[in-house]
């Protein structure tokens, strides 16, 4: 598979620089220039720092990923057990680190509406559900909670969150 197998990656998220925008593809040479070709006409470089840091980061050693990995399983958990508690539907993520949480126990079916009740009155930014959909209207009982954010941001959510009990039908 060597010869047709192209892995494209970006550093963004693994490395929590998500406003770097840089990353890499692996593929046989023949493939990569016709990538560079096309990447060079849709953007414009990272600036080499940025790539710099990023070689040096893929040298990290093995015990980044799975540090990095627990800490992520460990926000996961806090966030759901928050949203479980105060009334949201939802499956547990398998990846990533985002939950899409069901907005109707609060009597809302606008993802919109929800997402700017929720910045005005509990103080949470969510991003409406059906901007993550070809026919927007499938996701419009839908939010999604991002949980890879600092600590001390995570807690102040989950106390936030607290106040929606008194919302949910």
């Amino acid at each position: 598979m060597r010869d047709r197998t192209i892995t494209i990656n970006a550093l963004s998220k693994t490395y929590s620089v998500t406003g770097w925008r840089v990353g890499y593809t692996i593929a046989p040479t023949l493939i990569t220039q016709a990538i560079r070709k096309v990447h060079d006409f849709l953007t414009v470089g990272a600036a080499a720092p940025l790539q710099e840091a990023g070689a040096r980061a893929l040298r990290m050693p093995r015990s980044y990923y799975t540090e990095l990995s627990n800490l992520y399983a460990e926000r996961r958990d806090r966030i759901l057990e928050v949203l479980k508690e105060v009334g949201f539907r939802f499956n547990d993520p398998d990846g990533a680190y985002y939950i899409m949480a069901d907005i109707t126990p609060f009597g809302y079916d606008d993802d919109m509406k929800f997402a700017e009740f929720l910045v005005k009155e509990i103080g949470v930014a969510v991003v409406p559900g059906s901007s993550f959909y070809h026919k927007p209207e499938m996701g419009r009982t839908q939010v999604r909670f991002c949980f890879c954010k600092r600590d001390e941001t995570l807690v102040a959510a989950r106390d936030r969150l607290k106040r929606l009990r008194a919302f949910a039908k």
